[in-house]
């Protein structure tokens, strides 16, 4: 499914496709604009996306 957030560095809108075959998944992507790595996690409850967080990475 693709899902759309604001990169929490430069405050674009970016999309990416989020897999709906693991309930829960974290992981760290690249800011497709800034290239910045940002903190990743999701959940899903079937396949709806119940909470989606994009933080930046401490120290970073």
């Amino acid at each position: 499914m693709e899902h759309f957030f604001t990169c929490p560095y430069c405050w674009e809108r970016i999309s990416m496709v989020l897999d709906y075959s693991e309930e829960e998944s974290e992981y760290i992507e690249d800011c497709e604009v800034c290239c910045r790595p940002i903190e990743l996690h999701f959940r899903f409850s079937g396949k709806e996306l119940v909470s989606f967080e994009a933080r930046r990475m401490e120290g970073i």
